[in-house]
């Protein structure tokens, strides 16, 4: 990239760059990411702003940035940030990227639950992206988010203060900081990937925190506990939503049903997978089944 560089040729030298690591779409993203993060565009002005010169000292941060792409480092790693919900979200290597299908994930809790006063549980917070948009889309909710890592927990912190969610933050490996506390709605995306798969060890995925993706032999080791212990915290007639992968919803129905939970159900992405299974507490448990570890 040389002085005098356009907005333009600086599309077309990111492409070129990029060209045969990713399709090109993702390219596209990465394009406005970059442009919006460093130069505060939105996709519209980026495309009408394609003949004005960019400074060398935002071509050389650009170059930085294609560098470290072509390595498969996350875009919202190098950038400190990403988009939730249409939201800006900080994360960092000590938080999971969030995913589109948690936005679907959240926006089903949304949908279902206008206007209720409802406590609600989001178990391994992480960014904090899924609690911060239920506070905010639904503020009159009580959201609890909670965490064993406090790293973690200082970026969800961090995304709340920025974006004024009101949302109670809690150190608790799942529910051991939880005794007593019971909700009527407790939503998770936890580690669900099998720990041996090659996947963990391919492209962007490592670098990302492997406590956050990977669970046992199976991926379910989480799923397991979590579907068998959440009883316990949860009111009469609440509901259990937990993300998976979308090769194991049968797996997961099967586990809300043997913790005693009724009306389960499968929900699937906009890909037509398996992603979201839930169910209801009909009664209150009183046995912990949970496997514990």
């Amino acid at each position: 990239m040389n002085r005098n560089t356009t907005v333009a040729e600086i599309r077309k030298q990111i492409k070129q760059s990029l060209a045969g690591l990713y399709d090109e779409n993702e390219i596209g993203n990465f394009t406005d990411l970059i442009f919006q993060h460093l130069l505060n565009y939105s996709k519209i002005e980026l495309r009408l702003k394609g003949n004005e010169v960019i400074s060398q000292h935002f071509i050389d941060k650009i170059a930085e940035i294609i560098n470290r792409l072509r390595a498969f480092e996350p875009v919202q790693y190098i950038l400190g940030e990403t988009l939730f919900y249409d939201l800006p979200m900080m994360v960092s290597p000590d938080v999971l990227i969030p995913r589109p299908e948690t936005e679907e994930l959240v926006d089903w809790i949304i949908r279902e639950n206008s206007g209720k006063a409802l406590r609600i549980l989001d178990i391994g917070t992480g960014s904090g992206c899924i609690a911060i948009t239920l506070a905010l889309e639904r503020p009159f909710a009580r959201i609890t988010a909670v965490d064993r890592f406090a790293a973690a927990l200082g970026i969800a912190q961090r995304n709340a203060g920025i974006l004024s969610a009101h949302v109670e933050f809690l150190t608790s490996d799942w529910f051991n900081g939880l005794a007593g506390r019971r909700f009527d709605l407790i939503v998770s995306n936890p580690p669900y990937i099998a720990t041996a798969d090659p996947h963990l060890t391919r492209g962007d995925v490592r670098f990302e925190p492997p406590t956050a993706l990977a669970a046992g032999v199976d991926g379910l080791d989480d799923l397991r506990h979590l579907a068998a212990a959440a009883g316990l915290h949860l009111k009469p007639g609440g509901r259990l939503l937990l993300e998976h992968g979308y090769d194991q919803g049968a797996a997961c129905r099967a586990l809300l049903r043997q913790a005693g939970f009724s009306e389960v159900t499968t929900l699937k992405d906009l890909a037509g997978l398996d992603r979201v299974t839930l169910g209801h507490l009909a009664t209150q448990s009183t046995v912990d089944r949970s496997p514990h570890p």
